[in-house]
């Protein structure tokens, strides 16, 4: 009766979480972001009310605010606007890694309570920012980021991160994408079992499985009699009754980070219903690569996303990882039923993996729920069941061959499709270089694992000697700044940081 109890505590929890800036402002919050009143469509999301919502909506109303210099003069009134963060002052004179260990300060962030109305949701301890416009604390960004501040003798943030993490899962019953309200209705792969694992306290480990535990039951919630073929919110059982996960959002309208960009897309596309499509593009966020020809119906029109209807390779991997890490944890705390739960759940995913994820071309891939079968698409996801250990052998070998030509001079590209998106080519993101890394190097595929850190490396080093920065995403085919997506190339950057960082600890260094 435990779990139940826990469950329907985690919904009361969610339930009580606070509405998200369009759910609060409504028209008002419609017309600011339809009519671009500010170039990014977070920066009025992250805006905070001045007085309360009741009397800004009552004043709107009244309000003559028919052309837009006016309706900006009414917000910036009303609201306190965020202005663009100050980037890190380039620096040429530190090398690499010392420049990072001093990043670590500028990106950290302390905020126990906020202003009443904002969208920000507090957290006890302190926390690292990415940079750029992403003023909060990222889900599975931060596990990168950690790696980074781990081998920066910053122990003491990666255990207050932990403490954070666990907070977001007391209150809400999950971990959301970002910290902010507008978040809460969808999480992040999941990353937390790594997050947990990295603290030294051993006097907390009850506490940290205990938060681990939780979350699996927010992903698996709605698996209780679940018949073979259907799906309900994050779990699909398969025809022959295989239980596995795929990304979702519990909201069904435009995002308010990205109101205008999702709402012109679906005017746009009136053969498409509309909410199952605003679902679509939420859940793609929730897998971190927003967006990919991997979500994509036609391979590289974002109007044809249908993410909910694929069952991920990274998401079910991190999800053996979080099963056989729990009951790895159960097993100490000498909690016989709880490892007995938790291993039957991981051999079950990892034979599930098997047989559903594997194109017999030679590598791990997404599973199509409408085709009814594995997905023909080669991309760097490929590298997760290698990365948490579930891979055969000869997989593996078949796996590192496939991974291969995605590998430019720059580091691990995501895809090998040009499709605009940001998660395609010729992009590559600090993460995948890590879980490609480390998932080679596993099963002893150390050349190309070296090939795909030194191309990184270098990537980094070049644009470091050039700007004096290090950024979110990277062009790795030319070895020049990323491109693409919904919004500017940022700097700062957290998860680059972690990454290039623990890779220079680990001897790895850019070629001369």
């Amino acid at each position: 009766m435990i779990r139940p109890l826990m469950l329907a505590l985690a919904g009361l929890l969610v339930a009580a979480a606070p509405p998200s800036p369009a759910q609060r402002f409504g028209a008002l919050f419609r017309d600011v972001q339809m009519r671009q009143i500010f170039p990014d469509s977070k920066t009025f999301a992250d805006a905070e009310p001045r007085r309360g919502d009741a009397a800004i909506l009552a004043a709107y109303r009244r309000c003559d605010c028919k052309d837009d210099a006016a309706l900006k003069a009414f917000v910036l009134a009303n609201f306190n606007v965020p202005v663009a963060p100050a980037a890190p002052p380039p620096s040429r004179k530190l090398g690499l890694a010392e420049h990072i260990d001093a990043l670590w300060p500028q990106l950290t962030r302390t905020l126990p309570t906020v202003p009443a109305g904002s969208s920000a949701l507090p957290l006890p301890k302190r926390f690292v920012v990415p940079g750029g416009r992403f003023r909060e604390m990222y889900y599975w960004d931060s596990w990168f980021t950690m790696l980074g501040l781990q081998v920066s003798g910053r122990q003491d943030l990666v255990e207050d991160m932990v403490t954070d993490f666990g907070s977001l899962i007391d209150r809400y019953g999950r971990i959301p994408n970002g910290t902010r309200s507008y978040y809460l209705s969808r999480s992040q792969p999941p990353f937390f079992y790594l997050i947990a694992g990295l603290s030294k306290n051993a006097a907390t480990l009850a506490q940290r499985t205990t938060w681990m535990r939780a979350e699996h039951d927010f992903w698996m919630a709605g698996a209780s009699g679940l018949r073979p073929g259907g799906a309900r919110a994050r779990v699909v059982r398969l025809a022959d009754g295989s239980l596995l996960n795929r990304h979702w959002d519990d909201r069904d309208d435009p995002r308010d980070e990205s109101y205008r960009e999702d709402a012109a897309l679906v005017a746009a596309t009136p053969g498409r219903d509309a909410k199952a499509m605003y679902r679509d593009l939420r859940a793609g966020a929730e897998s971190g690569w927003d967006f990919s020809s991997r979500w994509l119906g036609d391979g590289k029109t974002l109007a044809t996303i249908r993410t909910t209807r694929i069952v991920p390779v990274d998401l079910n991997s991190l999800m053996y990882g979080m099963e056989r890490s729990i009951a790895d944890n159960c097993r100490i705390l000498k909690d016989a039923a709880c490892v007995a739960t938790y291993a039957a759940a991981a051999d079950a995913r990892a034979k599930a993996i098997a047989t559903h994820l594997w194109n017999a071309a030679g590598y791990y891939a997404d599973y199509d729920l409408d085709a009814r079968r594995v997905a023909d698409g080669r991309t760097a996801a490929m590298a997760y069941p290698l990365f948490v250990g579930l891979a055969a052998p000869d997989r593996a070998k078949a796996t590192a061959q496939a991974l291969a030509p995605l590998v430019g001079e720059g580091g691990l590209g995501t895809t090998g499709l040009k499709t605009g998106q940001q998660w395609d080519e010729p992009n590559g993101w600090a993460p995948l270089q890590w879980i490609a890394i480390e998932g080679l190097r596993r099963y002893r595929e150390d050349a190309l694992a070296k090939r795909i850190a030194t191309n990184w490396l270098a990537t980094v080093d070049r644009e470091y000697a050039a700007s004096g920065k290090l950024l979110e995403k990277y062009n790795v085919v030319e070895r020049l700044p990323g491109g693409g997506g919904e919004y500017p190339l940022q700097d700062g950057f957290g998860w680059t940081n972690g990454v290039t960082r623990a890779l220079l600890a680990a001897g790895y260094a850019p070629p001369r």
